[in-house]
């Protein structure tokens, strides 16, 4: 519990300073697709013995690489080069998978991970992809904020909208691939997405929305936690539903604050 408390923390972090950009740009079917596109490289590395995290790489490389390319190449918008690449290797993985009788166990860890089996070594893993996700961001606020509300303010002031775009992809991968063997390729999607969603309900400025958004994450892993070892569920499972259970508490928060008051003798 100890390890798997310090290691969702370390999941929630750089998911909230990265996804804060995502629900900024409004960029979640990316983030979606990256957490289904890694499925493939995952299922043939377990296939070949070889580490997930290396066929998990690959495969989320060849999902950014892809998107770019049909963007590129082609007159298709980016949601169309998304969406090709999520069903093609949705596809592909479904196919690997099929290929071997024994996978159901570890299509499951895939998909849903096992936060209460990480071992120290994962948790120091996923402190070193914590640190480098939240210098990268630091680094790369600027030209991400800018692609975010005005492609063309980000290209007057000399960054590149492609470059911009593809570097918030490699670093959306960056946290899917790291951060699969703890919580799982979908839920891991749920983490970037659920609480940056409910911090923007609340906050109006992007620093204030981050932090938030972290402290979201952070308090729905330690109530995840608790309610999976006294109720016997899903641990991962259960930190994403308070997740977004708590973006919903928000969004009625927010709608009676803004329900307009009524004076008396008006309908």
């Amino acid at each position: 519990m100890q390890r798997a408390l310090i290691a969702g923390v370390l999941v929630a972090i750089p998911a909230a300073v990265v996804g804060t950009f995502v629900v900024l740009r409004g960029f979640a079917f990316i983030t979606d697709a990256l957490a289904h596109g890694v499925i493939p490289g995952i299922a043939a590395a377990l296939l070949l013995g070889a580490p997930g995290i290396i066929g998990a790489a690959v495969g989320a490389a060849v999902m950014v690489g892809g998107v770019d390319l049909i963007s590129r190449r082609s007159r298709l918008s980016g949601d169309s080069a998304i969406g090709l690449m999520f069903v093609g290797m949705l596809a592909l993985g479904v196919v690997i998978v099929s290929r071997s009788d024994s996978f159901r166990g570890d299509l499951v860890s895939i998909l849903f991970g096992d936060i209460l089996g990480v071992l120290w070594s994962d948790v120091w893993t996923q402190l070193a992809v914590a640190g480098i996700t939240v210098l990268a961001a630091a680094v790369l606020t600027r030209p991400f904020l800018l692609l975010a509300f005005d492609p063309e303010t980000a290209r007057a002031a000399g960054f590149s909208p492609r470059w911009t775009h593809l570097a918030m992809m490699v670093l959306v991968a960056f946290v899917v691939v790291a951060s699969f063997q703890v919580v799982g390729t979908l839920l891991v999607f749920g983490m970037l997405v659920a609480p940056p969603a409910a911090a923007a309900l609340v906050a109006r400025r992007v620093g204030v929305m981050m932090a938030l958004a972290a402290l979201i994450g952070v308090a729905s892993v330690y109530a995840g936690l608790l309610i999976s070892f006294h109720f016997d569920t899903a641990g991962g499972a259960t930190i994403v539903l308070i997740q977004t259970l708590v973006f919903f508490a928000a969004l009625v928060g927010r709608s009676i604050g803004r329900a307009p008051a009524t004076t008396p003798g008006t309908a």
